[in-house]
């Protein structure tokens, strides 16, 4: 003969009830104790009956078991705390963000038709006084490109005169040349030879 299947609810009836508890409660326990065994699994059942009675198996100490549930469960909802302080920190810097893209805007000249006179001033200030930074940035670049420019120009000016003293030797070098060759040229002349009757 098949069994029916058992309806899922409440048992009304207190002496089915507890005589459903008893052998139900067996039944899990001999379970816990064939897992903790064929599985080498650390088990801990706790079981209370409707009267407050406890009943418990532990493959080696509830006590043990309970504390090691405990410290996995706090590692399992510290990522979820974590990423609630990101989503804190995240919401933080989209405000910033916010913040810093209407002062922008207000920079630019956009969105002034709502600022107060205070505003307005503030903004006048901070701008005055990027300006100045901007200024003294610009005169440092400028001093630090003539600098380099001199250093250039001093270099180039070397350069001049060192070409300028080779081109001096080798004209000095061409004109002692030409001279050289002119006395050469005159020797010859004085020393040529005239055959003939002299010229009377």
């Amino acid at each position: 003969m098949v069994r029916g299947k058992t309806q899922i609810k409440r048992i009304e009836n207190s002496t089915s009830r507890q005589v459903t508890f008893s052998k139900r409660r067996k039944g899990l326990l001999k379970k816990a104790f064939e897992l903790s065994v064929l599985c080498d699994a650390e088990v801990a059942l706790i079981v209370f009956s409707p009267s407050g009675k406890l009943f418990e198996f532990s493959s080696s100490s509830a006590a043990s078991t309970t504390e090691r549930y405990r410290k996995c469960i706090k590692n399992l909802l510290r990522p979820s705390k974590q990423m609630d302080h990101f989503e804190e920190e995240v919401a933080i810097l989209r405000k910033k963000i916010e913040l810093l893209e209407e002062t922008k805007r207000k920079f630019l000249g956009d969105g002034l038709d709502s600022s107060s006179i205070d505003e307005l001033e503030q903004i006048e200030h901070q701008l005055e006084k990027s300006l100045r930074i901007i200024r003294s940035r610009k005169i440092l670049f400028s001093c630090e490109e003539i600098n380099q420019l001199k250093e250039e120009e001093k270099i180039l000016r070397r350069e001049n005169a060192e070409l300028r003293e080779k081109y001096e030797e080798r004209q000095l070098e061409l004109s002692i040349g030409q001279q050289f060759l002119s006395l050469e040229q005159g020797k010859e002349v004085e020393t040529q030879l005239f055959i003939g009757l002299p010229d009377s």
